[in-house]
């Protein structure tokens, strides 16, 4: 599932837009980036933790060349999934299904108005007349 998919689901379960899924799917995204940017820990229950970690500067080597290489010390993002998500996903559990979103009331789709509708007029087909072909010069 990637980004785009992950919108459709998210507009389809909640019942709105796909632009309103996309902004909270952005929002999303960026609290979490931004706080785990930050040191902080972001845990969300049943799914897991996001935090950051560290590595220390060390010593390596170039496997083609056999040359000895100082690596930086750097910091990278960490993911640590819930214990119900890896039973979910290890066949442990069964994921609950939750009922789809809501579907307006009649109250409320009265109150919307009518969307016009236009209908397409076909276009119209033209006769379209092909040369005849031409006869290659036989050669002697």
């Amino acid at each position: 599932m990637n980004k785009a998919e992950l919108i459709e689901a998210v507009a389809a379960r909640t019942g709105t837009s796909k632009v309103a899924a996309a902004e909270a799917v952005d929002a999303f995204l960026d609290a979490v980036i931004g706080a785990t940017a930050k040191g902080d820990k972001v845990a969300i229950a049943g799914f897991g933790n996001f935090s950051k970690g560290h590595r220390k500067a060390r010593t390596g080597r170039n496997p083609q060349t056999g040359a000895t290489v100082k690596i930086k010390a750097t910091d990278y993002p960490k993911f640590s999934a819930a214990a119900n998500f890896k039973d979910i996903v290890s066949g442990k559990k069964k994921a609950a299904a939750k009922p789809a979103a809501k579907k307006t009331t009649a109250k409320k789709a009265a109150a919307k108005p009518a969307a016009k509708k236009t209908a397409a007029k076909p276009a119209a087909k033209k006769a379209v007349k092909k040369a005849p072909a031409k006869k290659a010069a036989k050669k002697k």
